[in-house]
């Protein structure tokens, strides 16, 4: 079964994150990847330099044109960087009604920063998350979105119930920031479980956030439950990041191809 899988994020130009990680991500999942951008970057693995919006009535022009003819099956959402693309977004949505919705509340960067405005944070929240099916917030993006300080598993746990209940969706609360453990928690249909993994110790990470939550759109398009989409996700994740690619003079991405040989 091939799935069909729609990412709407902004464009990466260093290939690590955003529509690009999502569309390797996809595609290495045997699935057909439609994209639709929300802005272009200027950028590589030593930061952004640039970042040209697209305008909120042209990705709703992208969007009425995928849905109708090709039909997505699972959509995932990533950085979505204003109010307006967040509402029209929304109205898009509730439109086509996709079977499955993953949104990855792309919020505060690794190190801490705050890569929305205060009114584009508002309406992803008010507007997007609560359509969602499976959100996938690292720990900043989980305290802002709890008002919680989560610094071990107990709280995460937490944290990934009172989300969970709020928003009436499955949440991955990622272990990403915790310092001895990649273990994420995962609460579904009020059912905590935790998600122990092995931390690969290396400094190129960039576009991991990006690339488990389209593995799990990936997943959940080919008939996958969010548990065993999730698991799956991990499992792919991990090993890109093992793979021990290194590129670029700065935190490089993983090598979403590792399974390919020439």
């Amino acid at each position: 079964m091939i799935g069909r899988v729609l990412t709407i994020a902004g464009s990466d130009s260093g290939g690590g994150a955003g529509i690009q990680a999502d569309i390797k991500t996809i595609t290495m999942h045997g699935c057909y990847a439609m994209s639709v951008i929300t802005a272009l970057t200027a950028q590589n693995t030593l930061g952004v330099t640039g970042i040209l919006e697209v305008p909120p009535e042209f990705v709703a022009k992208q969007m009425d044109a995928v849905f109708p003819d090709l039909k997505p099956e699972a959509v995932k959402i990533g950085m979505v960087s204003s109010a307006a693309l967040a509402h029209i977004i929304a109205e898009k949505l509730k439109e086509y009604r996709p079977q499955h919705l993953v949104v990855d509340p792309v919020m505060i960067s690794t190190s801490g920063h705050r890569l929305l405005r205060q009114d584009a944070m508002d309406a992803l929240t008010a507007e997007l998350l609560p359509l969602a099916d499976v959100l996938t917030p690292n720990l900043p993006e989980a305290e802002e979105l709890t008002g919680m300080t989560i610094r071990d598993i107990p709280a995460m746990r937490e944290a990934a119930g009172l989300l969970a209940e709020k928003f009436d969706a499955a949440v991955l609360v990622k272990g990403g920031h915790l310092t001895d453990t990649a273990t994420d928690v995962l609460c579904e249909n009020g059912k905590v479980t935790e998600l122990p993994a092995v931390r690969v110790n290396t400094s190129n990470t960039h576009g991991t956030g990006c690339t488990l939550s389209a593995a799990i759109a990936s997943n959940l398009s080919k008939g996958m439950s969010i548990m065993v989409s999730t698991c799956a996700a991990k499992g792919y994740l991990y090993s890109a990041l093992r793979a021990g690619f290194d590129i670029g003079e700065g935190s490089g991405p993983l090598l979403h191809n590792f399974n390919l040989t020439v």
